[in-house]
């Protein structure tokens, strides 16, 4: 499993960890209208999958809203933000950023997104940052467990991924 910290302090990861070239695992997540929302959902689009800890933190809104901007150009492609904040608060977040095209997920319920991608930090029962590329046919292209929760991921690098694609 990737190594991370949270504020310094070593920290747990829950799951299975998904390396370049896996085919990507499916998940069941809730959008903002509490409806559940599965990678088929996505199926022939690519996939820029934003994981974070909460979108009411400056890093995490950061994130979230550069991928929606840096991507936003990309064909056939769609950026998920995915955390375990309620689907109300990320509902919230949208309207009060004034981010009308940001799909984002909600993975409070089962942490099936966490399980099947590695990312639930133990200790916190938060989502570790990382990011991932999922082209067309399901298969992951690029994985980035930021090593320090509280710090930034490689944009440049992930959207290059996806753009490639």
């Amino acid at each position: 499993m990737a190594e991370v910290t949270f504020k310094g302090n070593p920290i747990t990861l829950r799951g299975t960890e998904v390396k370049v070239g896996d085919n990507a695992p499916d998940f069941k997540v809730l959008d903002n209208g509490l409806g559940e929302v599965t990678l088929k959902d996505y199926s022939g689009k690519k996939k820029l999958v934003s994981v974070v800890p909460s979108l009411d933190t400056g890093v995490c809104s950061k994130q979230t809203r550069k991928f929606n901007e840096d991507a936003a150009g990309v064909d056939n492609a769609v950026v998920l933000t995915i955390s375990n904040d309620l689907p109300f608060a990320q509902k919230r977040w949208c309207a009060d950023e004034g981010i009308d095209n940001a799909v984002t997920l909600s993975d409070h319920k089962d942490l099936s997104f966490g399980e099947n991608y590695g990312t639930v930090m133990e200790e916190l029962r938060l989502q570790a940052r990382s990011v991932f590329v999922i082209d067309e046919n399901d298969k992951v292209t690029y994985v980035e467990y930021v090593p320090e929760g509280t710090d930034e991921p490689d944009y440049d690098k992930a959207v290059e991924a996806l753009k490639a694609l």
